[in-house]
């Protein structure tokens, strides 16, 4: 099922990368200063910038316009300073992930490291990389709080969303490392429900909040909302954002790589702890839960055992698990919803779309 998206309706897709290519040519020219050596650093961030569903501007605008602020084009700069912060994200979170692809493309890192090794230069190619990625996401970091703080918002306006903005920062920044910190201690002593609620923490640290929640309460805090409607509203993406997260861990490893951008099974190639596998190392068969236990991590994970370790998570009931809580988080977001009462009826429509945009098996 494919859904009108809430970005099209006012041509906002079209308009956020204007907005981006316009910042973009703005940094071009004071790296220019440096020559055109570092200018592979802008290109590394513009390839990322390039496509994506804009679902993070999207909950800024709609946030804003939701509780009745005006479609302009500050609006649609300050929706478009939060995919640079997830332009940051993706950067740092690839080179932690040692990811390979990213959208159909090598990942900035590899990209770096593969530009090292065909100029012949001294040194080691993924050390290069690693670092060229590293600081195309500081830059990212940066132009985040430029574009939003430059936007053309109203000062009061700015002033108001300002702590949002700074949680989100700070809080990705925590979650990312927690996410590190568990991966590393694993899962030893943990009973199920325990691996449940670390996974649901690291999402909504490390996910949830910065790619749904905190760009919603960003507009609408910048539009004026306050009290019980701000409540309903992180309310509502609290649910959603979970609900999002759960919905990429499928596609992590039953996604087509054609639409993921990302080869089947990477998830488990990357060895992820997630829900889904929580789910599965519990309630599969001993057979299947060692093919788990043993696939989870190995890089060198063939299409065949990605094609067994999917069938022992439906068998085992994990994916019916997964969806569920998906389900629940969804209803539990439009409940929410339902409680926020100076809504727009632009904006009420917009984010039901969006609660089924980000949701939906297909996307």
């Amino acid at each position: 099922m494919t859904h009108a998206h809430p970005l099209d309706g006012v041509d906002l897709r079209p308009r956020v990368q204007r907005a981006l290519d316009d910042h973009l040519t703005s940094q071009r020219e004071v790296l220019a200063d440096l020559g055109a050596p570092v200018l592979p650093l802008v290109d590394a961030v513009a390839d990322l910038l390039a496509g994506g569903k804009r679902l993070r501007a999207a909950f800024l605008y709609w946030g804003w316009r939701a509780l009745g602020g005006p479609d302009d084009d500050a609006a649609v700069r300050a929706a478009s300073s939060m995919e640079i912060f997830q332009a940051a994200a993706l950067l740092h979170d690839d080179v932690m992930d040692n990811s390979d692809l990213r959208r159909g493309r090598a990942t900035a890192h590899r990209a770096f490291s593969s530009w090292h090794r065909d100029q012949g230069w001294s040194g080691d190619p993924e050390g290069f990389g690693h670092a060229g990625a590293i600081l195309a996401g500081n830059l990212c970091l940066g132009w985040t709080d430029q574009l939003f703080a430059t936007s053309g918002l109203p000062t009061a306006a700015l002033e108001r969303a300002r702590p949002e903005f700074d949680r989100m920062r700070t809080q990705l920044m925590g979650g990312q490392f927690l996410d590190v910190l568990e991966g590393a201690r694993g899962w030893g002593g943990l009973t199920y429900e325990e691996r449940i609620a670390q996974c649901r923490t690291v999402i909504r640290y490390k996910s949830a909040r910065y790619s749904v929640q905190q760009p919603l309460l960003i507009g609408a805090l910048a539009a004026g909302g306050r009290g019980g409607d701000i409540e309903a509203l992180a309310t509502f993406g609290d649910h959603l954002g979970e609900a999002f997260q759960l919905r990429d861990d499928v596609l992590g490893v039953f996604g087509d790589p054609g639409q993921t951008g990302k080869p089947a099974g990477d998830d488990l190639r990357e060895g992820k702890h997630t829900v889904l596998i929580a789910h599965v190392l519990e309630h599969a068969d001993p057979a299947g839960a060692e093919l788990i236990a043993a696939s989870l991590g190995d890089p060198d994970l063939d299409d065949a055992t990605v094609a067994e370790c999917r069938g022992v998570l439906v068998r085992s009931s994990a994916v019916a698990r997964t969806e569920e809580m998906i389900s629940t988080a969804a209803r539990g977001a439009l409940g929410a919803l339902e409680r926020v009462e100076d809504l727009t009826d632009e904006g009420r429509a917009a984010l039901v779309d969006l609660v089924a945009i980000c949701t939906d098996r297909l996307t």
